[in-house]
């Protein structure tokens, strides 16, 4: 079976930085549900779309395609006081909102005299990643799958 719209991927993968240090991988297969649903880099999802299981990819995402430019104005400083925790530690990580009301996660990467930096991009922000993956499934998925925007069951979404 071809990877089409509304099928669920199983795959193996290996996400690398430019240097070629692994990010992150998975020796067990993860799923996600095909066809724009903003389960997986689009750019990934393009290249997967009509592999089939056995099929390799590996594609180097700039990082628009991926965690994103770094914005400099996601960088803020502000007074311990403002935290409601007193017990404050540099890799903390809390939820705040933008403008907009989009949630954005922060972690604190200084603290000094009183004042605590945080930053809100994304770890690999910035960064140029090289993506890998082997697909080892895909099937049709179920239509509640496709109601909910995603995948059910082993390697998804847990209701």
């Amino acid at each position: 079976m071809q990877i089409t719209m509304n099928t669920v991927v199983s795959m193996t993968y290996e996400l690398r930085n430019s240097e070629g240090e692994i990010l992150e991988s998975s020796t067990d297969p993860v799923s996600y549900l095909h066809g724009g649903y903003d389960n997986i880099f689009p750019r990934v999802e393009e290249e997967l779309h009509g592999k089939s299981v056995g099929d390799t990819v590996e594609i180097t995402l700039e990082p628009s395609d991926a965690f994103g430019d770094y914005d400099e104005e996601l960088v803020q400083m502000e007074p311990a006081s403002a935290f409601p925790s007193k017990d404050l530690k540099v890799g903390m990580q809390f939820e705040g909102e933008d403008e907009s009301g989009e949630v954005i996660l922060y972690t604190i990467t200084n603290i000094e005299n009183g004042k605590v930096i945080v930053d809100g991009n994304h770890p690999w922000a910035g960064e140029r990643v090289l993506f890998k993956c082997t697909v080892t499934g895909v099937r049709e998925a179920g239509k509640e799958e496709v109601e909910h925007g995603h995948v059910h069951g082993a390697g998804g979404h847990h209701h």
